[in-house]
């Protein structure tokens, strides 16, 4: 039986992550640590296990066999620092971090200890993701040009953080951001892992709705692949409808999210067909478990960690171009 404990239930996925917990057959959630106690028993009693009112203790137990962690954006490096000296799988809900140089000390720490981490991050690991991560490795495309990647929903209008449990994606001074820091950072994260690193970036980010108003709700950004790809992330909480996903577009074909088909590819003169699918990697607690079963290569999941920590630093720097006005540089991680 793998042993879990959670780490903060402040996000909104939270309850998703602990009934995928409750589900699986070789799981089990012994404690919930939340420096919200009144919100962490409340979990705690739905889920049938132990609220630990002190973070060491939570992490000091010897019955745990990995950790999740679901605090807030700001509040993920301090979880970190205390729970990654204890070189036991951590699944640490996205971003990283908020900038750059938090994902740096962070990966500092986990080199160091050489503790298994990964983020909430899910686009990359499906089978048809994986799928056209193979096209491109074998040239399907051709030669790539633009991409594009739009991550939104309706959560201003919805209201959807008005519940106290998580009003702090609000607040920039624990979310880091809005919208963009919500939702752009999966498309930045997709994106990154496919085309690979970005150079500089320029942005825009507002809010649109008069909702939420002290974080964006809005952003649409240009990222400047070192292969000279150009890509767009537009990421919202004001999207009432429309496509959204996946566009690559290369100078034999374009992989698109199909209405009917899925992700398809579609060729000049030629009707679109599925995108066939690759091998699915485990994500989320999937991908926890399977770290504690040492089913995952290192390089693997190393891999995705600076895909993970360069994200981090897209993310920084399309808002410090939303404030200046101008193209950004992303620093190397």
């Amino acid at each position: 039986m793998i042993n879990l404990a959670m780490l903060s239930c402040a996000h909104i996925h939270s309850k998703g992550y602990l009934n995928d917990i409750a589900k699986r057959e070789n799981c089990r959630l012994v404690a919930i640590w939340d420096d919200v106690a009144d919100r962490g028993k409340r979990y705690a009693d739905e889920f049938k296990t132990e609220f630990v009112a002190d973070l060491s203790a939570a992490i000091a137990r010897k019955d745990v066999h990995g950790f999740v962690i679901c605090a807030e954006n700001t509040r993920h490096l301090p979880i970190l620092k205390a729970a990654v000296p204890a070189r036991k799988p951590i699944f640490c809900e996205k971003p990283f971090t908020t900038t750059a140089a938090e994902a740096a000390e962070a990966m500092k720490l986990i080199k160091k200890h050489g503790t298994i981490v990964h983020m909430g991050y899910g686009v990359p690991f499906g089978a048809k993701v994986r799928g056209v991560a193979k096209m491109l490795a074998d040239g399907a495309l051709g030669k790539v040009t633009h991409a594009r990647f739009r991550n939104s929903h309706h959560a201003a209008y919805g209201r959807w953080f008005d519940s106290p449990d998580v009003a702090w994606f609000t607040d920039p001074v624990l979310a880091g951001g809005g919208a963009l820091m919500d939702m752009g950072t999966h498309a930045v994260h997709a994106l990154r892992t496919l085309l690979g690193p970005v150079d500089r970036v320029v942005a825009s980010i507002s809010n649109k709705s008069g909702v939420y108003t002290k974080v964006d709700d809005y952003g649409i950004a240009l990222l400047a692949f070192r292969s000279g790809v150009i890509g767009t992330v537009e990421a919202a909480w004001v999207q009432t409808g429309g496509p959204g996903g996946l566009e690559i577009t290369g100078s034999i074909g374009t992989v698109y999210q199909d209405p009917k088909l899925g992700l398809a590819l579609v060729c000049p003169g030629k009707e679109p067909q599925p995108v066939p699918e690759a091998d699915a990697r485990p994500a989320q607690v999937g991908r926890l478990v399977a770290a504690i079963e040492g089913k995952l290569a290192r390089e693997e999941i190393d891999a995705d960690l600076v895909c993970s920590a360069d994200a981090a630093a897209i993310m920084e720097a399309c808002y410090e171009s939303n404030r200046t006005g101008r193209w950004v540089d992303v620093p190397k991680m």
